[in-house]
């Protein structure tokens, strides 16, 4: 995973706009999403939706699952996150995307690299113009050897 960053006034500012989103779209801003909210604008990265539900559970023990991913998808049609899948196929949320990425998984270590737009984009390009298929790089997911990995299979 790339670097942890800090929060900026945009950040905030999007994290304090959410309950009028979410009531414009005919949703009550119920103490559960209000937590859900929370543990999200204070999340770095990728975070799974069972790490989201025990974050939550930890300030609202009433916090049910089928809230937490419901309210997860209308926050990606917002665009404050986006859902990826790790390599065995566990979904992951990655809070306030600056661009789409992809990733390559390890299957030796389990160590989880992004991929911007720019590394991936010869692979991207060729099933573009050979395949004519569009892709979308927040669900793209590699498996594979890392170079300390392949060269311990080696010895």
């Amino acid at each position: 995973m790339g670097p942890s960053g800090s929060s900026t006034a945009t950040d905030e500012a999007a994290w304090t706009e959410v309950r009028d989103r979410l009531r414009a779209r005919g949703l009550r801003w119920t103490p559960q999403r209000r937590t859900l909210i929370e543990v999200l604008s204070h999340a770095d990265g990728h975070v799974t939706g069972a790490e989201l539900i025990e974050r939550c559970r930890e300030l609202d023990t009433t916090t049910t699952p089928s809230t937490v991913y419901r309210t997860l998808d209308v926050l990606e049609e917002l665009g404050l996150l986006r859902h990826s899948h790790a390599a065995d196929g566990r979904e992951e949320f990655h809070v306030q995307p600056e661009a789409a990425h992809g990733h390559l998984h390890c299957i030796g270590c389990g160590t989880t690299w992004e991929i911007g737009a720019d590394e991936a984009a010869a692979l991207v390009g060729s099933l573009e113009r050979r395949r004519a298929f569009a892709v979308d790089l927040s669900h793209l997911s590699i498996a594979g050897r890392c170079a300390d990995c392949s060269a311990a299979l080696a010895d």
